[in-house]
């Protein structure tokens, strides 16, 4: 075991994949502990992290000291759960950022919870308030506003933000901006729960596509999203699962060894 998080009184065990730490947590787990922090108003980070971001935190050192700031590391890709297998250290599933912030809207508009929604072009998260208020009847949302912002204005929406008292964050920008922020700022916004979501404005809205649940549970949503952008994705994804699969292999070698000696 890696490292573990002590929420309500618990434990829970995280398990060391490429150097960050992954929570040891189902979905419904996960959904539990965020309306028991809403109901309590303690502040709860949520990280997830998928092959590419893995691979991206070994030579980012502001995203992996981000990332290691976080409550809660969950893996939102397969391949991070076949690794925890072949480590010994098995993840009990995936938890997928896009699914997990579905799942939070649900219980929102069920328990009367305070949304604000923070990212994407200034069009699309207005169509993504429009989307949760017509498919969630009960959801309330306490502002919204786009991604599109420096760091000499971070204070200012951080400051919106704390002020619309709301009980949940959804950041969907793009990483590393979205845990830099979150880093920086989450503690002083007193949202309960803050949730980077990366593109899933762009899903929710139909602008972008995901791919179906067998490519999901494959893991092979990288693929899926290679063959929409292939000019622009194809030398991030060439670099990034390269670089997992051999990190990956180090990791395996070197664990088999340390049982050995």
């Amino acid at each position: 075991m890696f490292d573990s998080v002590e929420i309500d009184a618990k434990k829970i065990n995280a398990v060391e994949i490429l150097g960050l730490p992954i929570h040891q947590l189902t979905m419904e787990e996960v959904l539990t502990l965020c309306e028991k922090h809403i109901i309590s108003r303690k502040q709860l980070l949520l990280g997830v992290v998928n092959a590419a971001k893995v691979v991206n935190a070994q030579r980012d050192p502001k995203l992996h000291q981000s990332l290691k700031q976080a409550d809660l590391i969950l893996a939102d890709g397969m391949p991070i759960v076949w690794l925890s297998k072949l480590l010994g250290k098995a993840l009990p599933e995936r938890v997928a950022g896009i699914d997990l912030m579905y799942g939070l809207i649900e219980r929102a508009s069920r328990n009367d919870y305070v949304m604000y929604f923070l990212g994407a072009k200034p069009d699309v998260v207005v169509k993504v308030a429009e989307h949760v208020v017509s498919k969630y009847p009960g959801a309330r949302i306490a502002g919204f506003r786009d991604g599109y912002f420096d760091e000499s204005q971070e204070e200012t929406v951080a400051e919106q933000i704390r002020a619309s008292k709301a009980d949940i964050l959804f950041v969907g920008m793009n990483s590393p901006k979205k845990e830099n922020f979150l880093r920086k700022w989450h503690r002083y916004m007193l949202v309960p729960v803050c949730h980077g979501v990366g593109g899933s404005f762009d899903v929710m809205t139909g602008i972008a596509k995901r791919a179906p649940v067998w490519m999901q549970k494959s893991g092979l949503e990288w693929f899926y999203r290679l063959a929409q952008e292939p000019q622009r994705m194809w030398k991030r994804y060439l670099f990034t699962n390269t670089m997992f699969l051999a990190l990956g292999l180090q990791a395996i070698v070197k664990n088999r060894i340390s049982k050995l000696a």
